[in-house]
């Protein structure tokens, strides 16, 4: 066991035997506080400590005083920041692309003795500087005095105090937080941490695609983007620096530097991060309500764009279709037996070898791509199409990409990236940082774009070649920030070529919402792959981004990764989750196309058409989540925050602003549902539930496999399509007609012809 248990190990990540030249600087008393342009500069001595686990001041070397700055933003933004006298202050990042509400409100201070209050341009006060010494009754000279700390309180918004981790310890050397702090190695400064207090009821979630309970806290998570391998691990593909508290208040950590978050889990009573890079770079967002400290957050690092109509239908894929004949014989069979579809996806099979990309499509089986894609298109299918962003040894492209340095420059041979299922060497990872590497990688998708390609899937993004040189970033800066330079290069590609913007996406980092839409990664088509799909897509709509889907029903069987039959029941409730996900395609290691699942055939056609039929409004509430801070799948806090129970709730949803959705994730055909407080409608039965003033529980309901747990309030009102369609392109949604929940409501099946 490598585990101490200790801070200094555990969490700052000293070495156990205190064998490296390592040193924590601890922050001290502010020595000056002045105002600058608006911007609050607190002067902060930093005090090294000896090298022990035990925390006690090496007095034999002199402190060292580097500032910290406070800026805000509106009324509920506040912008914490210190370099460490490395680096400073900048709006220069492609995480960030502030909206119009990102307007600087000056600071000013007010001395009041040894608390320096600092007010806004309103007048509104937004944080409480503490130069005040400890009271202190002193009887005993058992334990040594506390070291000086830095004692600030943020008040991100006027309803709500955010302070530092001041006295985070059991006697003053065993210090479990710290408010603020850095770390040198071999003399350099090397790491940065930065705590919060919380409270002992506080929850918290976000962060990325989390696979966990929707309250995190107990938990410290790695954020280092890495291929998932599944959704019922700690491995993710998606982390994102920013988290939600249930005391309405966000965090982003502007950086794209290996960082660690611990949720009230190395302390009970602090929140801690650590970033491998010397600088904190803090946005602290208030709110009201969830959906405003998200709609905060993306005013910071960008709005989602809204996807096309099309994009809302159904996405038809496997792994992998090997030939344009095969692709059309799908197709053809899809629209003789009137299931409804919008895209076909061709996976890693398109190309000359499978697995290798090349971004051409191979001559033999599929000789006219050109005139392939516009018979398809001509039948209602668009055409989206795996890649990825390496380049392997094999490749046609492998000289130029090596000569012109579009692909990084190994310095050592490593392990291959880029695939677990191909044993192809990929020789190195496309150079986003290079502007050259990108508009090459650009001109390869344009050409297939042309032919008329809809949608290009960026598979991977989540690692890179590390033992390599990029022409403008280090690697372990480049690693988190690679899928945003990917996705934004094929986004906008698409946009500039066929006029929407799309990508199909499995990694990411902050900032990427501006590019939809991501998908769940590689699921088990089990209960519990289901389950933790849904855990993900909860956390990810937490964290700024709006659209989320997953592959249906799983990607791959268990306990044979390719071969393992797939339930019945797992595939038609698992259709059911995606009838009331943002998208929905079916992909996996095997066979998906309804016909192989004859039993349920039937019903897979109903609820298709019912997919269709709720097209209208899906769009209405996508329309809703590209201006505002809520996703499409929507946890049960953002409606509730007060209602302790919602922020422990993680197998139900809202399906936009109207619809509660509770999948059922198991073979017994039944499950327990939690009602928020109001009277609701089984949307499937038309029968009433719940109570006004408090939520209620349903224990236990039998689900037969036509129906599921879906309500809304009565009266409402959802806009739906009242007639069948085979694709988008037969849609004429002024023929949208609205379905009410009224006393007479006896289900939505029955009230539409499906």
């Amino acid at each position: 066991m490598k585990h101490t248990n200790y801070y200094l190990f555990d969490f700052l990540d000293f070495d156990t035997d205190l064998q490296v030249d390592e040193s924590l600087w601890k922050s001290c008393r502010p020595t000056n506080v002045i105002e600058k342009n608006g911007d609050i500069y607190i002067s902060v001595p930093y005090q090294k400590q000896m090298l022990s686990n035990d925390m006690t001041a090496d007095t034999s070397a002199p402190r060292e005083n580097y500032y910290f700055m406070i800026r805000a933003y509106g009324d509920k933004i506040l912008r914490l920041f210190s370099g460490f006298g490395d680096y400073d202050i900048s709006d220069k990042s492609e995480m960030l692309q502030y909206s119009d509400a990102m307007k600087q409100n000056p600071l000013s201070l007010h001395d009041n003795g040894n608390m320096i209050v600092v007010t806004d341009s309103k007048g509104i006060k937004r944080a409480e500087i503490n130069l005040s010494e400890p009271t202190i009754n002193h009887w005993s000279d058992l334990q040594p005095a506390p070291q000086e700390t830095l004692d600030i309180t943020f008040f991100p918004d006027k309803n709500k105090a955010v302070r530092l981790s001041a006295y985070d310890h059991f006697s003053p050397p065993r210090y479990d937080a710290l408010p603020l702090a850095f770390c040198k190695k071999n003399g350099q400064k090397e790491r940065a941490t930065l705590s919060f207090e919380c409270k002992p009821d506080e929850c918290f979630a976000g962060t990325g695609e989390r696979f966990c309970k929707m309250d995190l806290s107990g938990h410290t998570f790695q954020l280092k983007n890495q291929d998932g391998q599944g959704v019922n691990n700690r491995r993710t593909y998606k982390n994102i620096p920013f988290y939600l508290s249930s005391r309405l208040y966000g965090v982003f950590y502007h950086t794209s530097a290996y960082c660690k978050l611990s949720l009230a889990d190395q302390s009970t009573r602090s929140v801690q991060f650590l970033s491998d890079q010397a600088l904190l770079d803090v946005f602290l967002i208030g709110g009201d309500s969830p959906e405003e400290i998200l709609r905060g957050y993306r005013d910071i690092s960008g709005y989602p764009s809204m996807p096309p109509v099309w994009s809302f239908g159904i996405w038809m894929s496997r792994m992998t279709y090997f030939s344009a004949d095969e692709v059309t014989d799908i197709c053809n069979r899809l629209r003789e037996e009137k299931y409804p579809c919008d895209v076909i996806h061709l996976d890693t099979g398109w190309f000359k070898t499978d697995w290798l990309c090349e971004w051409k499509f191979n001559e033999k089986r599929f000789p006219d791509p050109i005139v392939f894609l516009k018979q398809l298109k001509e039948k209602g299918f668009r055409v989206s199409l795996w890649q990825l962003p390496y380049v392997a040894e094999g490749a046609e492209q492998i000289d130029e990409a090596r000569k012109n340095k579009y692909i990084c420059t190994l310095t050592k041979k490593q392990a291959t990236e880029g695939s677990n299922f191909s044993a192809l060497d990929y020789a190195g990872t496309i150079d986003f940082t290079n502007p050259a590497a990108t508009q090459w990688y650009k001109m390869l998708l344009k050409r297939l774009l042309d032919m008329g390609v809809t949608c290009i899937k960026t598979d991977f993004g989540e690692n890179i070649h590390m033992d390599a040189t990029y022409q403008n970033m280090k690697p372990e800066l480049l690693n988190n920030l690679y899928a945003l330079l990917y996705q934004k290069a094929a986004y906008e590609i698409t946009k500039e070529v066929t006029g929407t913007g799309i990508v199909w996406a499995r990694a990411a980092w902050a900032g990427c919402q501006r590019y939809p839409l991501h998908w769940g990664g590689d699921s088990a088509s089990t209960w519990d792959g289901m389950a933790g799909s849904l855990k993900g897509g909860l956390h990810f709509g937490l964290s700024g981004f709006a659209f989320w889907s997953h592959d249906v029903p799983g990607f791959h069987s268990l306990p044979n990764f390719m071969n393992s039959p797939i339930r019945d029941d797992v595939y038609l409730r698992w259709t059911q989750f995606g009838v009331f996900s943002s998208h929905i395609r079916y992909h996996g290691s095997s066979a998906r196309e309804p016909w192989h699942f004859p039993h349920i055939s039937g019903m897979i056609k109903q609820w298709w058409n019912l997919r269709y039929a709720l097209i209208p409004y899906i769009i209405r509430e996508s329309e809703k989540a590209v201006h505002s801070g809520a996703p499409v799948l929507q946890a049960l806090l953002m409606h509730h925050p007060q209602d302790k129970v919602c922020w422990h709730i993680d197998d139900e949803y809202y399906f936009g602003n109207d619809i509660l959705v509770a999948p059922v994730m198991n073979s017994e055909n039944k499950r327990t549902v939690y009602l928020p407080e109001g009277e609701w409608v089984n949307l499937f039965t038309g029968e009433h539930f719940g109570r006004k003033g408090q939520g209620s529980w349903l224990y236990d309901i039998e689900v037969p496999l036509n129906e599921m747990p879906v309500y809304v309030h009565p009266d409402v009102q959802l806009p739906v399509y009242p007639s069948r369609v085979q694709c988008t392109d037969e849609m004429d949604m002024k023929k949208t007609v609205m379905l009410t929940i009224s006393s007479s409501f006896k289900g939505i099946f029955k009230e539409l012809d499906l």
